[in-house]
């Protein structure tokens, strides 16, 4: 039992309530990977990304301007699912601060994990409803993600936000270009967020790729090992038993 001591404090301590720039890092690096092989999955299931919202709200006016109701329903559950899986992140991380739960963020994260295995039995509707389920589910999760490291970093990140963070990168490497053309000049780049931002550009994009494969040899059921991450870094910390505190005396 002790070679599994290490691997559930380290899972304790990225969801801990207790918040520390590295475990910020860490947990936006593996939602980022997730998000990207969830990404992949959702064009596998329905041939749509799930987490590019601005693409869906483009798509919504463009079929608005030709009436094709059967596309407008499909962006509108899409960007519903988003926005109400976000809010439902909240609602638990702010329900978990407010009753003093340690677990405020291993809970959004076990309640995604719930969600892609849903979404691995998501192949067993071959009808429009049931990829219409699918869609509506990975954006939920999307949703849940992207609220849930935003409200753990305080706004500094956003795992599935990727035009975001490209144009960061490009600030930042814009701000190095000047900087060699007249040195000195301020503010320079800010390497440490640059590093930060290609991690995450990065894992999203090893994520897409694995998520590519994996999806492409085993469908719907290459969730299931996602699912398998998020529940390994929410468990721990949900089924960790509260010490008992000390009975004061009278």
């Amino acid at each position: 039992m002790a070679h599994l001591r290490q691997p559930l404090r380290t899972a304790r301590a990225i969801v801990s309530h207790r918040r520390t720039e590295g475990s910020d890092n860490a947990l936006a690096v593996v939602l980022a990977a997730v998000a990207g092989a969830a990404n992949a999955g959702g064009f596998f299931a329905v041939g749509q990304y799930t987490s590019h919202m601005s693409g869906y709200l483009s798509q919504l006016a463009d079929d608005l301007a030709v009436l094709n109701l059967r596309l407008v329903i499909v962006c509108v559950l899409a960007i519903g699912a988003f926005a109400t899986g976000a809010g439902f992140s909240t609602v638990l991380i702010t329900w978990a601060r407010q009753t003093r739960r340690q677990s405020q963020y291993a809970l959004p994260l076990a309640v995604q994990g719930s969600f892609m295995v849903c979404f691995a039995w998501g192949g067993i509707f071959s009808s429009e409803a049931g990829r219409l389920f699918s869609l509506a589910c990975l954006c939920f999760i999307m949703g849940m993600q992207n609220a849930t490291i935003t409200k753990i970093s305080g706004a500094r990140i956003r795992t599935t936000h990727v035009t975001g963070m490209v144009t960061d990168i490009g600030i930042e490497l814009g701000r190095a270009a000047f900087g060699l053309a007249r040195p000195g000049t301020r503010p320079g780049p800010d390497w440490r967020k640059f590093r930060i931002l290609a991690e995450l550009v990065g894992a999203f994009f090893t994520g897409g790729l694995v998520g590519a494969v994996g999806y492409g040899h085993l469908g719907f059921f290459f969730s299931l090992p996602l699912a398998t991450v998020l529940l390994s870094l929410s468990l721990p910390a949900l089924l960790r038993r509260r010490r008992k505190r000390p009975a004061r005396l009278a």
